[in-house]
């Protein structure tokens, strides 16, 4: 007796509740899937299914039967798959959905050395701020900043970042430089628009267990993180951004912290995909690629912010 050939067989029939179904199934004939059926329930010793002229239905022998078989199936399968995947190759179109200002100066400088190590796969990219529906969109994973809260999603968290207020130092000149928080509200102020893009969001501060999220009318704002810092950097207003996307400007002088003590830990960033799609190799090359890019640039900036400090 092929005894895990009866076990799939037995499971296949009792989930169908048909030996007719199961046969069609498994793409054998009746015979064959009643034969494993017999050989299985003579082998233990115990009758596992009851044969009625409408259905098949399970003893209660049979009942505990079956979610042993199941477990030892997963199982199987599951070291299957592992064994395939170390021999797998990462091949295809594989899309993917990252913020712009991750996409221009992070991924596409990266890009040839993806490409080296991964020759089959063809990446086909999306660059936007908005939170997309990766399963709607038939994205295969994407980078994303803030919590992830759908079960149907995996999200592993990368880095976290903190949030900075800044402005650049010729605005500073001019306007003067808030040493309150409430004195925010007589400056120019750069929003961020919300994914609806409705309003503006609020702005977190935090100094020691304190912490305040404060909504402020803006004088202008982006649905765009990159487009904030530029325009920050030019002298439109103040703005509060996430360290990674200002670190560059406050290195070189074009913008100025201020607030310093009311700095607040700000999102996490994470690479997420659908959970359909755990244990596809071009997933998880990606992953890892992106992982390793956020990495390194977290490191980079954190130096910057040192010496600046």
């Amino acid at each position: 007796m092929d005894q895990l050939a009866s076990m799939r067989t037995f499971v296949r029939v009792v989930d169908l509740q048909s030996f007719t179904k199961a046969a069609e199934a498994l793409g054998l004939s009746r015979s064959v899937v009643s034969g494993h059926v017999a050989e299985l329930e003579r082998y233990l010793g115990t009758r596992l299914v009851q044969r009625t002229t409408r259905r098949v239905g399970m003893t209660a022998d049979g009942a505990e039967y079956r979610e042993h078989c199941r477990r030892i199936l997963a199982d199987l399968e599951t070291a299957d798959e592992a064994l395939k995947r170390t021999r797998v190759r990462p091949q295809g179109r594989l899309r993917v959905d990252v913020p712009e200002a991750f996409g221009r100066y992070l991924l596409i400088p990266a890009l040839p050395k993806f490409s080296a190590q991964y020759p089959d796969l063809q990446l086909e990219v999306q660059l936007n701020d908005r939170v997309i529906d990766l399963i709607e969109q038939q994205v295969d994973v994407a980078v994303r900043v803030g919590a992830v809260r759908s079960p149907h999603l995996v999200a592993r968290r990368i880095v976290r970042t903190r949030l900075i207020t800044c402005a650049a130092p010729d605005y500073l000149k001019k306007y003067g430089t808030p040493t309150e928080l409430k004195q925010l509200r007589d400056h120019k102020l750069i929003g961020y628009l919300s994914a609806s893009g409705r309003r503006s969001q609020q702005w977190t501060f935090q100094k020691g267990a304190e912490r305040r999220r404060l909504a402020f009318r803006c004088n202008v704002s982006f649905n765009s993180g990159e487009a904030r810092t530029l325009a920050a950097a030019r002298g439109a207003g103040i703005v509060q951004s996430m360290d990674l996307l200002v670190a560059e400007a406050l290195a070189s002088g074009r913008l100025e912290a201020i607030l310093k003590d009311w700095s607040a830990e700000g999102a996490p960033i994470s690479i997420v995909y659908p959970a359909t799609l755990r244990e596809s190799p071009k997933v998880r090359a990606f992953t890892q690629f992106a992982s390793e890019v956020l990495l390194d640039y977290r490191r980079h900036v954190d130096g910057l912010l040192a010496r600046r400090t």
